[in-house]
């Protein structure tokens, strides 16, 4: 309404929803523990799914969203510098991901495919894979794992950093946000790392 006011659209003088007060969301909280990766990744490395555990093995790595890994590119993958190029995030704008060892080590040892421009494709198409819920929904299954989504990899990386020691603001620029308080919803600390304080 208040788009449609500032254009000039006709009836939309006034805004009905104005002074409705917003519910307060709260997000979703949920991140593996070690136990639960080392599960999970005995479980993705018996899948159908060839690609699955490489590309489980990057989600938790790198913190990225899985369309963003999808469709990456050998191109703006920089193993010299250590940096990967996402030329278009969910912000709108082109972010660099700085790249472990262990990553840089699992990227060198990805499949290629003569023509193939993306790292972790569908080996029988060679176009990025469009749908991979099913063979992660019969891992999480194997791995005894209940209400596990692949965007909950993202938030276990964010939380591994948080329990690591490092700050949010490393947090929010590993992740790719605009703002330290897009991130700290993704700041969980374990059990440890509080007693640990509080000694």
């Amino acid at each position: 309404y208040n788009i449609a006011k500032q254009r000039g659209v006709p009836g939309a003088d006034s805004n009905p929803a104005s002074g409705v007060k917003q519910y307060s969301v709260q997000g979703r909280e949920r991140f593996l523990s070690q136990e639960e990766i080392e599960r999970l990744s005995k479980a993705v490395a018996k899948s159908a799914c060839k690609q699955l555990p490489q590309i489980v093995a990057l989600l938790l790595m790198l913190g990225c969203r899985k369309s963003e890994l999808l469709n990456a590119k050998w191109e703006d993958v920089d193993l010299e510098r250590r940096t990967w190029r996402i030329p278009l995030s969910k912000s709108g704008k082109a972010r660099h991901v700085p790249l472990s060892s262990a990553a840089i080590e699992l990227m060198q040892k990805l499949p290629r495919w003569k023509g193939c421009p993306y790292l972790v494709p569908n080996p029988k198409t060679l176009l990025p894979l469009t749908d991979i819920h099913e063979p992660w929904h019969t891992a999480c299954r194997r791995a005894g794992l209940k209400n596990v989504r692949i965007h909950d990899l993202r938030h276990t990386f964010a939380s591994n950093l948080v329990n690591a020691g490092h700050s949010l603001f490393v947090v929010s620029r590993a992740l790719g946000h605009s703002t330290t308080r897009m991130s700290e919803r993704y700041a969980h600390l374990s059990d440890e790392t509080l007693f640990a304080a509080a000694d």
